[in-house]
């Protein structure tokens, strides 16, 4: 089934994607489009389970930002002084007003560590992008993959997500929890 298809049966998806650096579009052209796709695909696929989508909508906000960004937040929020590939800031507020959406929070995404992540990992950069932006998208609705069997759902869901963009699966040669 297409993502428009399920798109249509589903409440409105806002998605605001803001470019802390231009760089972004220099590394990949279709950065906006493919965020959105992501994003989407995993509101859909992962808002059945925890958190039920309100017939109002729902929004997000997605930032492509660069490594010394997100490492001062890895520092503030995570007491990590490096950066990290994706930073999720989940609001789960209500929304103030009858009949707005419900704000989800914000992912952030770093351009250097996701490039040099790909790099090594030998995967396409927009595979990677995707991937991220999945990962990101599912702990603002709640899933995390801090005991084994949360990371193994959050994966599987992960994977299935991923497979409906046509993105092979990022831990089907890998034994253990490794999400981002």
């Amino acid at each position: 089934m297409s993502v428009d298809k399920l798109s249509s049966t589903f409440p409105r998806i806002t998605i605001d994607v803001r470019f802390e650096t231009l760089q972004w579009l220099e590394k990949l052209r279709k950065a906006e489009e493919l965020c959105c796709v992501a994003a989407r695909t995993a509101v859909i696929e992962g808002g059945r389970h925890p958190l039920s989508l309100p017939g109002e909508g729902v929004e997000l906000t997605v930032v492509l930002t660069d490594d010394s960004r997100i490492k001062t937040l890895n520092c503030i929020y995570r007491g990590q002084d490096k950066p990290t590939n994706v930073l999720s800031f989940p609001a789960l507020e209500e929304p103030s007003f009858l009949g707005e959406a419900l704000a989800l929070g914000d992912i952030l995404v770093a351009l250097q560590t996701t490039l040099r992540e790909a790099e090594q990992q030998a995967i396409p950069f927009a595979d990677h992008f995707c991937h991220l932006v999945v990962h990101g998208a599912l702990h603002l609705l709640g899933y995390d993959h801090q005991e084994s069997d949360a990371a193994e759902t959050m994966e599987r869901l992960e994977a299935r997500i991923l497979a409906q963009l046509g993105i092979e699966n990022p831990y089907a040669d890998i034994g253990a929890s490794t999400a981002p």
